[in-house]
């Protein structure tokens, strides 16, 4: 049982930075280019999304 924390407290640390961001921020842009196709306001909810998804980005991890 310590084993498999010790294991998880790894990864939980070796996941910091770039790859926590792109995994919040790449289904928000998938989500957003989806929405895209909507006539009337889908350019608008894309735009809304991919800015949000570029805050997630800049996050300092």
């Amino acid at each position: 049982m310590k084993a498999l924390l010790l294991a998880l407290l790894v990864v939980v640390t070796a996941a910091t930075g770039c790859f926590v961001t792109k995994v919040v921020s790449v289904p928000m842009r998938v989500t957003g280019a989806v929405v895209s196709i909507v006539p009337g306001v889908g350019n608008t909810a894309h735009d809304a999304i991919d800015e949000a998804a570029d805050s997630v980005d800049d996050l300092p991890f």
